[in-house]
Formats: C-alpha cells, structure tokens, sequence
C-alpha cells in the first residue's frame, strides 16, 4: 500500500471521482477523499490475472479501479446509494451472486416506475427489495431499451464485486444497513432463476404472508417470518442461528418412498427478505448433501487414514490426501460449496461442538490438527460405507512405482571455438567439438610435441609460435610474450574455450548443455508485513520434481508452500514455503538428495541460532 501524502494526488483523485459520479456533492466528494485523514492505494491482482487499483480510506476501500475505469464499493453505496442506478432482485439470488453468477435479466424485480436507464457497459448496482442497500456492483450488459426488446431474458449485469466477497473482506465487514424502499409496488419480471449458475437455483418466487410455497422436487416448503435487522444474515445457516425447523412434506407417500435420504434432509436454511422485511426460510438441499458428505470423509479419514505418529498435521494436507481420498467414487467433496465454505470454520466445528480434534495455529497463518479424541463416540461407532472403494495404488513391479532419487553425474566439457579451431585441427577436432579437460591437455600436448615447441634449456617452458600466439596471446603481448609454461599455457587454452557440462543420470542418456552448471538457488525474501518466505529454484536442472520437494518440506517443518511458474522458462516452477526454512532446505538437498554443496547457492542464508544466556 501506497498513501497519499501529497494533495495534489487528492485533488486529483476527487477530481476523477466527481467525473465518474456526477451526482455527489462538493461536501460528499470532501467525505470521500478528505485531506487530512489516512487514505492508501493498494494495487492488488485479480484470479484471472486483471490488476486492480483499491483506494481505502481508514482501512475500508471506498472504489476500485480496474481497465481505468473507476468502481465504488459496496461500503461507499451503503452511505450514498444513489450515486448508481441500481437493479433490484430478489434475497434468494444474492446467495448465488456471492458466489460468482451474474445477474439473469429473468431475475431482475421491475418496480412500477420500469427500469433504471442505463447504457451497455454502463456502471449500475444491485439491491434487493425491502432494502436499497446494494450488495452487489458491475457493469450492464445491455441497454435498458435491448433488456425490454429481449422480452426480459439473457444476462442483465456483469457482475464484479459483491457484499461478503474478498474486496468486502478487506474492509471492515459490516453488514449492509437497511435503506427503506421509497416505493413499494413490483412487478414480478421473472423468478429466482434468473443467475447465471447452470440451471440451479429455479425455483418458484416465494410467497409472502406465510402462504405454502413450492419448494424444490415439488415438496411443499412452510414459510417463516421472523423479524430482520439486516443483510448480514444471509450468510449465517441454521447452525448459526439456532435450531429453527422446518418440516417438509411430499405430495404423495409413493414420492417419499422413491427418494433418497439425502433429498429428504433438507436441514440446511438460506435466508432471505420478502417484501414485507420478514425474513423467509426455505430449505437447501444442496449444500445439506455437502455438509453430509464432508463430516462422513472427515470421520472415515481420521478412522482409517490418520496415524497418531503423523501428528501435527497440516489442515490443509489432511484434507487434500485423507479426506479427498475417503470420497465415495462418483462423488466430488467441495467444502465451498457446503455451509462452512472455509475449511478453518468446518474444523472449528469439528473441534468445539464434536470434540473430535484440537486444531492449533504452530506458525502464523498455519493450522494443524496437534490432537484427535480417538474414543470419541462418534467416530468409535463410523462404520465405513460399502460404496467407498479404497484408490488405487501403483503395483509393486510394474514400473509405476517411485524410484528413489539418485543425483547426477556432473562432468565439466570444453567446447572448440572459432578462435582455437587451428589448435585442434590435426586432431580433427572442428568448432562446437565437446571435449573433456583430459582430451585438451592430450591435444595440447600432442600439437606442441609435434611442432618442437618445447625450450631444451627448460622443458617447463613452451615457445610461442605464430597460432600460439593468434589463439592465447592478446595483442598487447605479441612482442613480449615469447615463452608460456605447461600450466599457463594449458590454463589459457581452457579459460578460452566454451564451458559445457555433462549431467548423467542413472539409467539414462547423457545430457551435454553449455554454460556452467546453475546451482540451485535458495533466497529469502519478505512478503506481506515482514513475514520471511523461503524461496527455491532450479531444482528441475537436477532431475528434482518441485512438488515431490515442496510436499517433504512442508512434512518437515509444518509449513505451507506454493508453488510459481518462472517467467520466461518453460516447465520451469519455484517453490516458495513460509518462514526462513534455509537449514532445513540444505539438509534435505545435502543429505537425502546428495547434491554436492559447490552446486547449492544460498546456504550462508540460514537463520543464526543466537547465544543462550
């Protein structure tokens, strides 16, 4: 983050904001970008690589700028809400716009006054009735004259930053405070089917005043009313807002027998507002299913797959290699798509209302799972399921399986230049020949034996004759330099040679690649505030595979890694693993892998272990 310390970048900034949003007054440009209080710009990168320009003020960011184009954010809509047009949609689509659809004109609400005009491209918000609070901001993807001729169907808003997304997150996570509707008659456009989430989420509109609606699958879902304070409840479940029940009922007895337990279960409550500001509760059985399917791999992972000599245990590998692996076949375990939508939350679930484990943070930013209650009753009585079927592992003897490392033989060559080409003429050795120091000082030796060019009064000397002294000498020293010795004539002829090297590994063809050998790089950098993050590279020039290396170390020191394609190198990756892991780095290269440690840079870099006192 950069702040502003200058006022003419104020100005400047006010200035583009008055620009973009007409509409605010001279007082409110004042409270947006005020001149003495602390205001930073953050540059930051989207996930498909966009940067984006935040402007925060006092730790909350009030606009984001992306393609040169100036957004607000939610938390500055919430102060000045009509600074946009907005589109108006219903509670249970909001759910659906966190998690990454855009708007479907089928769901846009039509107030009696028709739609707010607006141009393709145009930026406009997204409210939902009783509450004009936005919770969402993007661009229009049609005009609103080509939304009225298209009859009402097709994508309605580009959806780029909503309520409860990482860009709120960066703010002070305030829920959206409640905006009366000025006017409160709608016509009803389309239903909840209008987001663009691959056909779910089509149900009928809900009914207000504690009418029976259709719910999913045709069962009859009763509708509660409760009084609502705010937005922030649409992302609370019935976990978290205490034990509300909802019954549901199938039409006929023949339905209910034909269905699964699984779409029986409708446990799970999304929230949402009526128009009357009650909140209505209706039953998902979508994420019931994931959350189902996520305590029954947590159980069958610690009763099979967890061995009380692996703990700690990083969080992260027990649910990428035991939960994963206990996933019935044909089903995919997605925790964002569950309740939870955070493994952390899912654990501490886990650990304060099942005491099954205590998850403990060993290194900032780091959970691992340090204890599991194995006589717990719950995972005493789990019975494994019959349709899991265990993976498969690669057979012993059929060559899938895992060779251990063996380092390279790494030989120095000596490649012919255009320059020394006459030295190695008679031996037949033309420019781009490859030649062991061995084979040169053999060919060497051979050319000055042949050509009598050793001194008889000191056979240590050598003398210079006219392509001695073309290929070795300067041509400051073609009058003084007469005579060589073996070792500096020798010396020369390799300094002026093109270094190569050979790398061999077992069972393979012999590699020869010019330069020098590129040692593996071990760096440290920071990142963030002040944390150390180790940094390792090339270890594919030693045949080492990065993730194989990455997934050892963080075995060892218990910390997270990432791995980084290298720009301008193909199938080339880093490995970046937090905290100063330097020693362990080294050890793990020097004495499981045996890399000569001439070839490994960086080891100086270690953590110095301070005297006791």
């Amino acid at each position: 983050p950069q702040s502003f310390p200058d006022a003419s970048n104020r100005r400047k900034l006010r200035a583009d904001v008055s620009a973009a949003f007409p509409s605010l007054s001279a007082d409110q440009l004042g409270e947006l970008v005020p001149n003495k209080e602390e205001l930073n710009i953050v540059k930051i990168y989207a996930h498909k690589g966009d940067a984006v320009t935040l402007y925060v003020l006092q730790k909350s960011p009030i606009f984001f700028q992306l393609e040169k184009q100036l957004y607000p954010t939610v938390y500055t809509l919430w102060r000045y809400a009509d600074i946009l047009p907005a589109f108006t949609t219903w509670p249970q689509v909001v759910q659906k716009l966190i998690g990454g659809a855009d708007l479907m004109l089928p769901g846009v609400v039509v107030s009696s006054t028709g739609l707010p005009d607006v141009h393709q491209g145009d930026c406009c918000a997204i409210s939902v009735v009783s509450n004009r609070a936005p919770v969402a901001v993007g661009t229009a993807a049609l005009s609103s004259s080509e939304m009225i001729s298209s009859a009402m169907k097709g994508k309605g808003v580009n959806v780029l930053h909503t309520y409860m997304d990482q860009l709120w997150a960066f703010g002070d996570k305030t829920a959206p405070p409640v905006i009366p509707v000025a006017d409160g008659s709608v016509q009803v456009e389309g239903g909840v089917e209008g987001l663009d989430s691959g056909g779910e989420g089509k149900e009928e509109v809900m009914k207000c005043e504690g009418e029976e609606s259709e719910g999913p699958r045709g069962t009859q879902v009763a509708v509660l009313e409760l009084p609502c304070q705010n937005l922030q409840d649409l992302s609370l479940g019935a976990r978290e807002k205490g034990e509300q029940t909802v019954e549901a009922t199938d039409e006929t007895q023949g339905e209910e027998d034909s269905r699964s337990p699984q779409s029986k279960s409708f446990l799970k409550l999304c929230l949402c507002f009526t128009a009357q500001c009650t909140l209505t509760l209706i039953l998902n059985p979508f994420t019931e299913q994931m959350d189902s399917l996520l305590f029954q791999c947590f159980l069958h992972a610690l009763k099979i797959k967890v061995k009380k000599s692996e703990l700690p245990l990083l969080t992260s590998t027990f649910l990428r290699k035991h939960m994963a692996a206990c996933c019935p076949k044909g089903k995919h375990l997605d925790i964002k798509k569950s309740s939870f939508k955070k493994l952390s939350k899912f654990l501490q679930c886990m650990q304060k209302e099942h005491s099954l484990v205590r998850v403990k943070e060993l290194s900032k930013g780091v959970d691992s799972i340090v204890e599991v209650d194995w006589k717990n009753p719950e995972l005493c009585s789990f019975c494994i399921p019959e349709d899991w079927e265990p993976p498969e592992e690669a057979v012993e003897g059929d060559g899938s399986s895992e060779l251990p490392y063996q380092p390279p033989v790494i030989t120095p060559l000596y490649g012919v230049t255009s320059r020394l080409e006459p030295l190695f003429q008679d031996a037949h050795r033309k420019k781009g020949a490859v030649l062991q120091a061995s084979e040169v000082r053999t060919i060497i030796t051979d050319y000055v034996k042949r050509n009598d060019l050793v001194l008889e009064s000191n056979k240590s000397y050598v003398s210079i004759n006219p392509v001695l002294c073309d290929c070795l000498l300067e041509k400051s020293q073609y009058q003084d330099v007469e005579l060589l010795k073996w070792e500096d004539l020798l010396s020369r002829v390799l300094s002026r040679m093109q270094a190569c090297h050979q790398l061999l590994f077992p069972g393979q063809v012999p590699v020869v690649r010019k330069g020098q050998v590129e040692p593996i790089d071990i760096n440290v950098a920071s990142r963030g505030s002040n944390k150390k993050v180790t940094i390792i590279k090339n270890l594919e020039g030693f045949g080492m595979d990065p993730v194989v290396v990455a997934e050892t170390l963080q075995h060892r020191v218990q910390a997270s890694y990432v791995l980084h394609d290298i720009p301008g190198a193909k199938d080339r990756q880093l490995v970046q693993i937090q905290g100063n892991q330097v020693q362990h780095v080294g050890k793990l290269l020097l004495e499981q892998y045996q890399i000569p440690r001439k070839y490994i840079q960086g080891l100086d870099k270690a953590p110095k272990l301070g005297k006791k006192k």
